[in-house]
């Protein structure tokens, strides 16, 4: 079995909890997608650090979904942490991490008008996704 088809299966449940948990929300509406963004603040930096352990060439979005808040009204000051060593753990957050970037360019289409869109829009570059898909098999 190859390393992503293994991430893939043993993560499966885990995607599905939290499709379940924000499936619900209503990106067009200000609140849930302000409900949206502030759970990922809570992951996203650590999960970035992580992943940078592996893949220094990660372009992080930590300081595009800061922006994002603050657009919405919200005081904050993400971290970007940059103390995790590499690991095999370090692997599945970069698995997890891009993932959801392009998951975010997809969630990006279903924004309410007027909403900031940096951090789920910041989509892979070309090439990028299969870079860090082989990197992972490596």
């Amino acid at each position: 079995m190859s390393a992503i088809a293994l991430l893939r299966a043993r993560t499966a449940s885990s995607h599905e909890a939290v499709d379940a948990a924000f499936g619900i929300e209503d990106l067009t509406s200000r609140a849930d997608y302000l409900r949206f963004l502030q759970a990922h603040a809570r992951a996203l930096p650590k999960a970035e650090s992580m992943a940078a352990a592996v893949w220094p060439a990660l372009r992080r979005r930590t300081p595009l979904l800061e922006a994002d808040l603050c657009a919405l009204g919200e005081k904050v000051e993400l971290p970007v942490e940059t103390d995790s060593e590499a690991g095999p753990g370090q692997w599945g957050a970069l698995y997890v991490v891009e993932g959801s970037r392009l998951g975010g360019g997809l969630l990006s289409k279903r924004v309410g008008g007027g909403l900031p869109v940096s951090y789920l829009s910041a989509v892979h570059l070309p090439g990028e996704w299969r870079s860090i898909r082989l990197a992972i098999e490596h």
